[in-house]
């Protein structure tokens, strides 16, 4: 199996580093990464100038890794067309530093990089885990859902879309499936206003993290400290086929 892993947060990323080191367990892996950190960066795309793509020496033994000055979608893009021999059989997008689950999906730039594989015709996996927790999670347990996600079925116009709660591994509930995005983002905005004397303001933006979610949701899976695995459907490949 040849295996593309990206991210939204960066070529010397932790999560990264410990997917495509599971990756590696699988098959073949290729590390095709932002430069730079781009979370939020959703589906966004360099259409003018030039990305710098640059080989790199990356911390998993047998895995080939290039970085690229560019977006998370731009990666997949450039390593499906440039620097692959063939295509990747999967993507696998993240781990992300962050859950991604209800309404921030929208912005995620880890599922942005997934929904870039899907408009190439490659299945793939975003993971996400919650900031600031021990990782333990994840770490236990993320080769067993892969390998169980990859003898699933799942629609041509839909992502595997997995969230790890940052708990202690006595502390984790279990996983809950065919979870469903909750309509409100995880973290709510939050803005600090500072006057200037100009009379213009700065807003300083930060997030409060939700405390409640809506049943059978992805947010509510984690919040009760479950491990979250859903499906997020592409709506113009859905609506392409339902046509």
């Amino acid at each position: 199996m040849r295996i593309m892993v990206v991210n939204d947060d960066g070529i010397e990323s932790d999560g990264i580093r410990r997917l495509a080191g599971m990756a590696a367990e699988l098959g073949e892996v290729w590390v095709v990464a932002p430069r730079h950190q781009c979370s939020a960066m959703s589906h966004c795309i360099t259409v003018r100038g030039s990305l710098h793509v640059k080989e790199e020496n990356f911390p998993v033994p047998g895995v080939k890794a290039y970085s690229v000055d560019g977006t998370p979608a731009d990666c997949v893009k450039v390593g499906i067309k440039y620097l692959l021999p063939q295509k990747p059989d999967i993507v696998f997008s993240g781990i992300n530093c962050g859950y991604n689950v209800g309404a921030d999906i929208l912005y995620s730039g880890t599922v942005g990089a997934a929904m870039e594989a899907l408009l190439n015709g490659i299945p793939a996996i975003a993971f996400s885990e919650e900031r600031g927790g021990s990782g333990a999670a994840a770490d236990t347990h993320l080769l067993p859902v892969v390998r169980k996600l990859l003898s699933m079925e799942i629609g041509k116009d839909e992502i595997w879309n997995v969230n790890f709660p940052g708990c202690p591994p006595e502390e984790l509930q279990g996983i809950r499936e065919n979870r469903i995005p909750d309509r409100i983002p995880f973290f709510m905005d939050d803005y600090r206003v500072e006057e200037r004397e100009d009379k213009s303001f700065c807003l300083f933006v930060s997030g409060k993290a939700a405390q409640t979610a809506g049943k059978g949701t992805d947010m509510e899976a984690v919040l009760e400290r479950y491990i979250s695995i859903g499906k997020i459907r592409n709506e113009v490949l859905g609506s392409r086929s339902d046509g």
